[in-house]
């Protein structure tokens, strides 16, 4: 009698031909772990509280094929007629709230910012906040007001703020003088680079300037905007691993492991300061102390939430990086840019140079701002030339 084995491989069982079974079962199962967090998804949103109006999505995608990142502003703004001022995107597996009214806006952002608090952390924020020790992304609780009340008390206090005006000053002196060369000359200038630049040397004097000082600070100030470039360039590009978490460990785009590369230099450029900060603690008076030697001072003052070096430069991080929400630091940012442009107002009437014209088309990032860069020559217009001198 012919024995008949029992032992059937599942290939055989579905008459698939065997170099291509791997192949067909590896779809199968992925589409299969797909639709199950899929539905998974679908039914946890019927069991929760109502969602507001929106766009239909696709299946696993959600919205993101319609979506451009580089316009998303106006597209948001053409939805919102259709769908209201609160409306939901899906963004892959995430589900995001589009608020789109001052009103709405108002809502969230003050009479109910403590309940929209916190925020997914993504993936690259993950590694230039520390974890999200920072302002920005710490969740709300003992440990985010205490940053917060270290960064007003001392860096954006009416007396601070009124202090650093000869500050201010003599770095947008510095500007107009370097306009004024660039006039002479007849070459074109960006704007925008050029006030970022001044506003930066601002902060990061006010942040460590009582102790880094000449040469090393001008090194040390290139170094830093190098880094800060780099890393706002890796925040503001489209990281799927954002929407689709499942497969966030592997880092498709590699934008992880570009911003672990420079966020390590930035650490080490921080110890070198940190470290001549510590050995200046207690030796100037509290009027005259940088931001870094206030944050070493008073670190472990609060014993319900003291501050480690890791809080330390996640603030430092979040003063050339931004604030959160209703900005802390509004009252020293209007100060910053609205003398700096009012500065180079007074100085030079501005032209277009020769054949280009003035572009004010926009782009959507992390912060709205113009798709081609603001380039102009400017011009002389006051009859002093002592003005335009240091």
């Amino acid at each position: 009698m012919e024995t008949v084995s029992s032992n059937f491989s599942l290939s055989q069982i579905l008459n698939i031909e065997e170099p291509y079974s791997s192949v067909m079962l590896g779809v199968a199962a992925l589409l299969a772990v797909v639709c199950y967090f899929w539905i998974q998804g679908k039914s946890k949103s019927k069991n929760g509280p109502p969602l507001p109006p929106g766009p239909w999505p696709l299946p696993i995608v959600g919205n993101l094929p319609f979506l451009n990142s580089e316009i998303l502003h106006t597209q948001f703004q053409a939805l919102t007629l259709k769908h209201g001022p609160l409306m939901k995107i899906h963004l892959g597996s995430k589900l995001a709230i589009v608020v789109s009214s001052p009103d709405m806006a108002r809502e969230v952002l003050k009479t109910h910012d403590i309940t929209f608090a916190n925020h997914d952390l993504p993936e690259v924020g993950k590694i230039n906040t520390y974890g999200g020790e920072d302002i920005l992304w710490s969740p709300y609780g003992t440990h985010w007001r205490r940053l917060r009340k270290l960064c007003v008390m001392k860096m954006f206090t009416t007396p601070t703020l009124e202090a650093s005006y000869s500050t201010r000053r003599e770095e947008t002196r510095q500007t107009v003088v370097y306009m004024s060369e660039m006039a002479r000359e007849g070459s074109p200038v960006n704007l925008g680079e050029q006030i970022f630049l001044s506003i930066f040397n601002v902060v990061t004097r006010m942040m460590w300037g009582a102790t880094v000082e000449g040469d090393e600070r001008t090194s040390l100030g290139n170094e830093l905007k190098t880094l800060i470039s780099d890393i706002s360039d890796i925040e503001g590009i489209q990281n799927y691993s954002d929407f689709f978490p499942l497969f966030s460990r592997f880092d498709f785009q590699g934008l992880v492991k570009q911003m672990k590369g420079h966020v390590k230099k930035l650490d080490l450029l921080f110890d070198r300061v940190m470290e001549s900060h510590v050995k200046m603690v207690g030796k100037k008076s509290e009027e005259e102390e940088d931001f870094l030697q206030y944050l070493l001072r008073v670190k472990d003052d609060d014993e319900k939430a003291p501050l480690s070096m890791t809080h330390v430069k996640s603030l430092l991080m979040d003063m050339v990086l931004g604030g959160r929400r209703i900005c802390a630091a509004i009252n020293m940012a209007e100060r910053l840019v609205l003398f700096n442009i009012a500065s180079l107002l007074h100085s030079f009437d501005w032209k277009a140079p020769q054949g280009q014209k003035f572009e004010v088309e926009e782009k959507f990032g992390l912060v709205l701002k113009l798709k081609s860069p603001l380039v102009a020559i400017p011009v002389p217009r006051l009859s002093d030339p002592k003005l335009y001198t240091a």
